[in-house]
């Protein structure tokens, strides 16, 4: 059976941890960003953990 690809379009969003976990950067930080409060948008600059089944999924895509 011939290797799987990586996925490009996932591999520029998801960063792969030492330890294996899945980091993605969270949405609505884009634009529109005067109506939103503070605290909101400083929620908005951290990454989120996948986890769950879509992980399971993503590092089969990724390649890992």
């Amino acid at each position: 059976m011939p290797k799987l690809k990586t996925h490009k379009g996932t591999a520029k969003r998801i960063k792969r941890t030492v330890t294996g976990k899945l980091l993605r950067d969270r949405a609505f930080g884009g634009h529109f960003l005067s109506k939103k409060s503070q605290s909101r948008k400083r929620g908005i600059r951290h990454t989120a953990t996948v986890t769950g089944s879509i992980a399971r999924k993503l590092k089969k895509v990724l390649g890992a």
